[in-house]
């Protein structure tokens, strides 16, 4: 049997099968700009989703100010394993940024517990004191998303990505973060999850560095 190997070209192969799809099967469908499309293509191509053409929105200058925050080495915190483990390491070491979980963070897990709050809420938390600039990258928990909405705003917080999965508040939070002052990427309605919250990073961070 012939089929491709190489793994570069099985994205490209990938990548040229999205871009037919689109034209032949959505026609009328303009990308807003060659970052939006780079992205929402990513995530297509993540999740085998078509679907990313007309949830996956941005708002409040997401572009200029991701771009901005991953050229000074931002930290990127993120609310499961499973995304931390899907943002490209070789990238972030060419921006010198770095992406941290802390659900497993032992005061986290005590915070969580004595407030009655998930630990992606008590995450969040924690991640706030950091007086650094950050990013978010939420790909599972909704109420990490609620829990940064309820705070006071916060400045420091350069970009959000929110991309939860699910049926309990997934819709809601992401559609809250959207109407909210934070330059966002928000994946609307149900879908997502955090191969999805890593594809956008990813593809963010492709647009600054040689792969």
């Amino acid at each position: 049997m012939d089929y491709v190997k190489q793994p570069m070209r099985i994205e490209e192969k990938s990548f040229e099968i999205i871009d037919e799809i689109v034209k032949q099967e959505h026609p009328n469908y303009k990308f807003n700009n060659e970052f939006e499309e780079l992205v929402i293509k990513r995530c297509i191509h993540t999740g085998a989703d078509f679907d990313y053409l007309y949830n996956l929105k941005f708002a409040n200058e997401f572009e200029k100010n991701i771009k901005e925050a991953l050229r000074t080495g931002v930290t990127i915190y993120t609310d499961t394993k499973m995304a931390l483990s899907g943002i490209n390491k070789v990238a972030l070491q060419k921006l010198g940024c770095e992406v941290v979980c802390l659900v497993d963070d032992e005061e986290v897990k005590r915070m969580a517990k004595e407030e009655g709050i998930t630990r992606s809420m008590a995450a969040v938390k924690k991640a706030l004191r950091d007086e650094k600039e950050k990013v978010f990258a939420f790909g599972n928990a909704p109420t990490a998303i609620f829990q940064l909405l309820e705070e006071d705003f916060q400045p420091k917080v350069k970009a959000v990505i929110g991309a939860p999965v699910g049926f309990v508040g997934a819709s809601e939070s992401k559609q809250a973060l959207f109407e909210s002052a934070y330059p966002c990427a928000s994946a609307l309605g149900r879908k997502g999850g955090s191969n999805i919250a890593a594809a956008i990073m990813n593809a963010v961070m492709y647009q600054l560095v040689e792969r």
